[in-house]
């Protein structure tokens, strides 16, 4: 399975300001010397040696990922659908992609998890077709409210006639995998996600408020957290922030580290980020990740930043 990253923050969308590109061209010009453009290999070794916050960005829009198999391109999983499902609509339509079946999975329906819906153009296409899954009740009334006058010009009925609407209480068998899910802490309740395909096991668990509990060894939690080749786990916090927000329903990053540690996950992705956090500090908060991985002997368990576009096969 292959899973792409669209949308990375929580709360809301943070854009990348006119005033923090110019930092990161400030930084370059202030440690760039003579020496470093004589050739290509100078100016080669000068680039690799830049603070990776400098390259780019770890991306603004809200929660949405996808993942899809190479063995069924008809059919594409999506985990929410925060702004980020718009540039996940933009890439099917520029790229030419003819209609797909799109299966979109909700974690809980905050606003920053359903506002960019109305915004995926495939589901104005009428050949796609759309399935929505949510272990809430009242899936269709839940989104239709969100495009409404006056909150939205268009409703649901412009979308595709193709939809279903699905109220799970089970696992979910699609694409030759399991799906499973499982209510976790947040205000309003939270459902983590686990993608099974029988070779790899994937789980999403966004806006968590780890606890006690998560950790405990019963059988359980040892069915939906043991065996994780890759999770995607809330960290939006550093510890500090943690504590002041404490029943927020979020999670600071080494509570995430500690987790995936914990369960023997093999690789951990930081997600959920908080929206007023820049790219340094958030690449900041990566280094002391791995810094924390090394100090507790947390030995096998990989730490990656979750940015928009990133793209992860497993």
């Amino acid at each position: 399975m292959v899973i792409r990253f669209w949308g990375v923050r929580g709360s809301l969308p943070a854009p990348l300001l006119p005033s923090q590109v110019q930092e990161k061209i400030a930084f370059v010009v202030r440690h760039i010397q003579a020496h470093d453009i004589e050739s290509t290999a100078s100016r080669e070794r000068f680039l690799s040696e830049l603070p990776l916050w400098i390259f780019g960005t770890v991306g603004g829009n809200t929660t949405c990922l996808s993942v899809s198999f190479d063995d069924d391109p008809a059919n594409l999983l999506i985990f929410d659908a925060g702004s980020g499902i718009r540039e996940l609509g933009l890439s099917e339509s520029q790229r030419g992609k003819t209609a797909r079946h799109y299966h979109i999975f909700f974690s809980h329906f905050h606003w920053d998890h359903i506002m960019g819906l109305p915004f995926f153009l495939p589901a104005y296409n009428p050949a796609s077709s759309l399935d929505f899954y949510s272990p809430k009740p009242q899936l269709k009334a839940i989104l239709s409210k969100q495009m409404e006058i006056p909150y939205f010009p268009a409703t649901m009925d412009s979308f595709t006639h193709q939809i279903l609407f699905h109220h799970i209480t089970g696992s979910v068998s699609l694409c030759g995998s399991t799906i499973y899910y499982r209510k976790m802490y947040h205000p309003g309740d939270s459902y983590s996600y686990v993608v099974d395909d029988g070779q790899h096991r994937f789980l999403f668990a966004t806006d968590v408020e780890l606890r006690d509990a998560d950790f405990c060894i019963n059988e359980e939690n040892k069915a939906f957290f043991q065996n994780i080749d890759l999770a995607v786990i809330d960290s939006q916090y550093t510890l500090e922030e943690f504590i002041e927000k404490f029943d927020w329903g979020h999670g600071a990053f080494s509570s995430a580290v500690d987790f995936a540690a914990h369960w023997g996950m093999k690789h951990l992705i930081l997600f959920h980020h908080e929206p007023v956090y820049h790219d340094k500090k958030l690449y900041a908060i990566l280094k002391a990740s791995e810094d924390h991985i090394k100090s507790h002997k947390k030995a096998g368990l990989r730490v990656t930043l979750a940015t928009e576009e990133l793209e992860i096969s497993i």
